[in-house]
């Protein structure tokens, strides 16, 4: 997982917060799937598929800011 410690961190947070309002108008594609998904209407493949790429750069900034606390913490002990 190194490989997520050496992307920006600034980077991450410009795509996850690109990726989470495209596109802007009228509703962005994470509204509409996580919608889509408490309906129990995502059952196309490609509706999954934007689903998953619209989420995995907040997966990534999670792991990236869990790893550099969990780095912090082991340094403070």
């Amino acid at each position: 997982m190194r490989w997520i410690d050496r992307i920006p961190k600034w980077w991450l947070v410009a795509i996850a917060v690109y990726l989470a309002g495209a596109p802007f108008v009228p509703e962005p594609h994470l509204v509409e799937k996580w919608r889509m998904l408490t309906e129990g209407s995502l059952s196309k493949p490609i509706d999954i598929f934007d689903f998953f790429l619209h989420n995995a750069p907040m997966v990534v900034l999670a792991i990236r800011l869990w790893r550099d606390a969990q780095r912090r913490r082991e340094g403070n002990n």
